[in-house]
């Protein structure tokens, strides 16, 4: 056992800890913290559990409205009503620092945590999505993180049995230092099955439930609040090792008692472990516990009760139960082979009352601990970044023009940032389960929900590269996307989860990137009525050398009200005629075009007129409810050429060209590869001509009559043909290439 240091400022500067919080701290408590309270402070306190330099931006955004059957950030999980007694639960988080110094274990631990909060709610989760950056593949250590983190991904999720099904894949020089690694989950519950993060009623028993506890992961939450630097590696240690087949038996037993309501409340523990689980669901209750170390099974000889309550070991659970249920609770934890102890009980006085030992280590106040009670909140100073004067005075004009446009065109399809993630999504089950309709490779995923004749539509969404130009309508278009991509695929927008990745809060540039960012999504989910529902905020995404693009990821859950809306990305027959919805304006700015051609990052992002995006995404729903729709696909990365080449050969058992002539506006290149906003390519059977364009025209939808499906090749009228065979084999095997060619 370790001598305990004497508690001073310098220590707790050690911990984090400025000097206004110290000061706070030595008044909260009327004297000096002892040594185990200080830690329980410093992880409470810091970014990742308490957000508190960015609270005051996120109670800006909508977080309640719509079906939300709880506000936002009330539990471990976002909850909207799908009707037949059915709630979603859905939830985004990172694990970016972890994933830095430890790939795998990191994206495998960061899987674990999203699920547990998921299935914490009562909840099933029947789908895992993901949203990935990266730097340079050309760069050996980016390939080692790369396949790291993918692999993590990917047995976790398959040892646990839940098909990860949707996700998305960015590589940019911005992310060489600090890859970013989001993890999103979604479940369902039935609505009288529904558990709360809380305890409450003296008395009531206290159980810790599941893994044993050790001393992987301790300060995760302080280590996830700083910067990345050399320094990282030495922090292994508070990177959290995960056992995917303990969670799935964790997943039983828990949807076991909860369902037989024997529950008062029950929390994860995830980020500063006890400390967190037992602060936050005491103050939720408004009430305190008592709680006794020495009952806690741990797997390593000689822990301190600093080391106990801040261990982040993983696979836990704690659980306050209905007195007189303790022995039926036991009984299910030993049936799974897990452990189930009474570690302490409710008590009236709202006191967190720790002992080890036959002595008393910490006795604070839970209210004092959490977010929205004593925790700090800052609004932090502002600055317009220098770089946007510079990316402004960029007029996409001066690009040079192109002589060989198929030849750009094939370079620009090649990027990886276009090209199929089927080296990733492969790694991962995605069937598993059986309810999976639409995977990885179209607009959104679709996952049926059993019992009845609806399903899920879900989509992780963002590109930096517009946030970086225009935080505030990058970030609209964010969420703009994801609702688009719902749509696409036959859903109706319910609400978002996000992860807000961003550098160093104190940095005035970067708060100001944070805040027009938090604007502009707030803006959209208006629009779209589609609420927060809850999320995480990952700041320090810096290493020495540079910050990372400003990336606001957006996770977006819609629901398909009959089975026979759902619409896929591909073309499906030959003569159906192709269409294009909404309106080209040769934006380039910001574009794959732009960044792999020129290599510029400049001029302006696109822009997004959110009241025409809504009327498009309206009218495609209602064509696609008509029966007039065979096939439907955003245009993003790679503008209109590129998406009309997935349109080709997204369906690997059927690829189907197609002959279309572009309208060129004033140059060939911006008209072939604008990223332009709120457009959507479609196919339907010629016999429905008349009908849909009589609908475009009552709609007011812009729409231009492209061509037809036909042929093997990708012709484009008077500009170039390209063979599906060459599309398929560039769009599929660019990245396994890379991959084993250059380890």
């Amino acid at each position: 056992m370790m001598k305990e240091p004497e508690v001073t400022f310098e220590l707790a500067q050690e911990h984090g800890i400025i000097k206004e919080e110290w000061e706070k701290i030595l008044k909260i408590l009327g004297r000096t913290p002892t040594f185990t309270e200080l830690g329980v402070f410093s992880v409470m306190w810091s970014e990742h559990c308490s957000y508190k330099n960015s609270i005051a931006q996120l109670k800006t955004l909508p977080r309640s409205g719509g079906r939300l059957l709880v506000d936002a950030g009330e539990e471990n999980a976002g909850l909207i009503d799908i009707g037949d007694d059915l709630a979603v639960a859905f939830k985004i988080e990172s694990h970016n620092h972890p994933s830095a110094v430890e790939p795998y274990q990191g994206a495998a631990t960061g899987v674990g945590g999203i699920m547990r909060d998921i299935f914490t709610m009562g909840a099933r989760p029947i789908a895992s999505l993901n949203s990935l950056r990266f730097g340079s593949l050309k760069d050996a250590r980016t390939r080692f993180l790369f396949d790291g983190v993918v692999r993590g991904i990917g047995d976790y999720g398959n040892s646990f049995g839940v098909p990860t099904v949707a996700g998305e894949v960015y590589f940019d020089e911005s992310y060489q230092g600090n890859p970013l690694v989001n993890a999103m989950a979604v479940g369902i519950v039935n609505k009288k099955h529904i558990a709360s993060a809380t305890s409450k009623g003296a008395g009531n028993p206290i159980m810790i439930v599941g893994s044993s506890t050790g001393r992987d992961g301790i300060h995760g939450a302080t280590f996830a609040s700083e910067e990345i630097s050399e320094k990282s590696e030495a922090k292994r240690p508070s990177v959290q090792v995960g056992d995917p087949f303990t969670e799935k038996l964790l997943l039983e037993a828990t949807l076991e008692i909860i369902k037989n309501d024997w529950l008062i409340g029950i929390q994860d523990m995830g980020a500063a472990g006890i400390s967190c689980s037992t602060s936050e669901m005491s103050e939720k209750g408004n009430a305190g516990m008592k709680i006794n170390l020495d009952k806690v099974p741990l797997r390593e000889d000689g822990m301190s009760a600093y080391e106990i309550l801040l261990s982040e070991s993983q696979e836990r659970m704690l659980c306050c139960v209905k007195k007189g249920y303790e022995s039926n609770v036991k009984e299910v934890f030993e049936k799974w082979d897990l452990h189930c102890e009474i570690i302490g009980e409710v008590t009236d006085e709202e006191i967190l009352d720790i002992d080890y030992q036959n002595k008393l280590k910490a006795k604070i106040q839970p209210f004092d601990l959490v977010l929205g009670g004593g925790a700090p909140v800052y609004i932090r100073e502002q600055k317009e970044p220098e770089y946007l004067k510079e990316t402004r005075k960029f007029d996409s004009k001066a690009l040079t023009e192109p002589k060989d446009l198929k030849e750009t065109f094939l370079k620009v399809f090649s990027s990886p940032n276009i090209v199929s993630k089927q080296w990733v999504y492969h790694q991962y089950d995605s069937m598993v389960r059986t309810n999976t309709i639409v995977g990885p490779g179209c607009d959104s995923a679709v996952i049926l929900i059993k019992g009845t004749n609806k399903a899920l539509a879900m989509k992780t969404d963002c590109n930096s590269r517009y946030v970086y130009l225009n935080p505030k309508e990058g970030t609209k278009i964010a969420v703009a996307e994801s609702a688009r991509n719902i749509v696409c695929s036959g859903g109706v927008p319910l609400g978002v989860t996000n992860c807000l990745n961003f550098g160093n809060p104190y940095k005035p540039e970067v708060y100001w990137q944070f805040a027009q960012a938090i604007a502009g999504m707030g803006e959209a989910c208006r629009h779209f009525d589609t609420p927060v529902t809850g999320g995480n905020v990952s700041f320090y995404n810096e290493s020495p050398e540079t910050a990372v693009y400003p990336t606001p990821v957006i996770g977006m859950v819609g629901l398909v009200e009959d089975l026979k809306h759902i619409t896929t990305s591909y073309f499906k027959d030959e003569g159906d005629v192709i269409y294009l919805l909404g309106e080209d304006k040769e934006e380039v700015g910001g574009s794959e075009y732009a960044k792999v051609i020129h290599n510029k990052v400049a001029g302006e992002s696109p822009t997004i007129n959110l009241d025409e995006e809504k009327k498009l995404q309206d009218t495609l729903l209602n064509l696609i409810r008509k029966g007039l729709i065979k096939s439907a696909h955003d245009i993003s990365e790679g503008g209109i050429v590129s998406a009309l080449a997935e349109c080709c050969i997204i369906n690997q058992e059927k690829q189907l060209g197609c002959e279309v002539e572009i309208p060129i506006k004033s140059r060939k290149d911006f008209s072939l590869f604008s990223e332009s906003q709120s457009r959507i390519i479609i196919s339907i059977s010629k016999d429905k001509i008349l009908e849909l364009e009589s609908e475009l025209k009552l709609s007011n939808v812009k729409f231009t009559k492209l061509g037809v499906v036909s042929g093997s090749s990708l012709k484009l009228k008077n500009l170039f043909d390209v063979n599906v065979n060459e599309l398929s084999d560039i769009y599929y095997n660019t990245i396994p290439r890379i991959m084993s060619s250059e380890k």
